[in-house]
């Protein structure tokens, strides 16, 4: 690509070029590969969850970091968001096709990794 912002859609068949710095593909693979988003994605691979289920099954993470990865990733287009019109609203999170897609390798790469580990001693 030659100079220029890369905001266009890439037409079919064609790439993004992800070394640019205005890539689009960039920004949703530092979301997917931030602190928390390939947690919040490998959490959600199995089912959906509610906010506070989604905060407890990711230990260390804070609501504020919580609520701006799963925006992010919303906005990306990976999570979608379901809000029921409860007294206090109920959100529940869950993988589109595409974060299914892009969280497959991700479990993947984290079912191997912890295979490979030396088991925990106990104490």
């Amino acid at each position: 690509m030659m100079g220029g912002v890369q905001r266009r859609q890439a037409e079919a068949g064609e790439r993004y070029d992800v070394f640019h710095t205005d890539c689009p593909a960039r920004d949703v693979v530092d979301h997917v590969t931030s602190r928390w988003g390939v947690w919040v994605l490998i959490s959600l691979r199995s089912k959906d969850l509610r906010f506070y289920e989604l905060r407890e099954s990711i230990q260390g993470i804070s609501e504020k970091m919580l609520a701006q990865t799963l925006r992010a990733l919303v906005q990306d287009g990976l999570v979608w968001r379901e809000v029921e019109p409860t007294t206090p609203p109920q959100v529940t999170y869950g993988l589109t096709e595409f974060g299914r897609d892009i969280g497959e390798p991700l479990t993947e790469l984290f079912d191997r990794i912890t295979q490979r580990l030396s088991p925990r001693s106990a104490g």
